[in-house]
């Protein structure tokens, strides 16, 4: 079967968009990129729209967040835990490096409050915080992330950490497992929107020092330069590289751009949503994640 995409430079996600009626395929031959590894799919379905070394395990860095995030909000579906509950930031939580929100020890946030903290500005600090909430430690913590994701099927995938920080070489999941989590969050959990699609939202520490003003800033700068971005979750460490889960949608269609690898921090925003001219291309069907 062919498709004639006349348009040039039509956006990446949205030319995807015209091959959903059929089931249709594309190749990573048919769609040169950067990436190592990458995968698009139909979030309702999820129907594989484009793969690129799809299953190849890599570091995911920060989109280990989008994990912790799910537990989070099945705890809250369950009612085992509410966004008004305060958690008081322990010593452990304030010790984390990479990217923060700089919670201090004894500081008392919402859930609500920190959930903001890791949808936007990837606090490790804040995500440490939620899973000590949650389970009363990170490693307990761990433990549900890994079993959630046996219960998805994300077959080539293991955590060891709830924020990504760690370099552990069994650390790992593969662009499929994380279109599999992202797609479980936000067809599941839609709410998590109304955190993904901030872009600046001030926070307010109070402390033993006094009350302050912090500006999360999301990581997401899809959000400013794609018009149908609705999140989801960036991540880079010097083993990862640069990666994204990248939600968007238009007409009633959502899709899921997965980018794993990526050489700097441009070209992953690029190729979530990268101008390319599709002509006569053959696209076969594809399984569904």
């Amino acid at each position: 079967m062919y498709v004639k995409i006349l348009k040039k430079g039509a956006v990446f996600l949205l030319a995807l968009l015209l091959f959903l009626e059929s089931g249709a395929h594309a190749s990573a031959a048919d769609v040169p990129l950067l990436t190592p590894s990458a995968i698009v799919i139909e979030a309702s379905t999820g129907q594989v729209i484009f793969e690129k070394n799809a299953t190849e395990r890599r570091s995911p860095a920060s989109i280990t967040k989008i994990m912790t995030l799910l537990i989070a909000f099945e705890q809250l579906e369950e009612g085992k835990v509410n966004l008004e509950d305060e958690i008081i930031i322990s010593a452990y939580a304030k010790s984390m490096g990479g990217s923060q929100v700089y919670l201090e020890e004894g500081e008392v946030q919402t859930l609500d409050t920190l959930l903001k903290c890791i949808a936007v500005a990837s606090g490790n600090d804040a995500s440490v915080a939620v899973a000590e909430y949650i389970a009363g430690s990170e490693d307990v913590f761990v433990e549900m992330m890994n079993e959630k994701a046996a219960e998805l099927g994300m077959t080539d995938t293991h955590f060891e950490d709830c924020c990504g920080l760690t370099d552990s070489d069994n650390h790992y999941t593969t662009a499929r497992d994380v279109a599999i989590m992202s797609r479980e969050l936000t067809t599941k959990y839609p709410d998590v929107f109304r955190y993904t699609q901030i872009w600046m939202e001030d926070i307010t520490h109070v402390t033993a020092r006094g009350s302050s003003t912090f500006t999360l800033s999301s990581t997401n700068k899809l959000l400013k330069q794609y018009e149908w971005a609705t999140g989801l979750k960036t991540g880079s460490t010097d083993k990862a590289k640069y990666c994204i889960s990248a939600t968007a949608s238009r007409d009633g269609i959502d899709l899921i751009a997965v980018i794993m690898g990526a050489p700097d921090p441009q070209t992953r925003f690029q190729e979530a949503a990268t101008p390319v001219s599709y002509t006569q291309l053959t696209l076969p069907t594809t399984p569904y994640v």
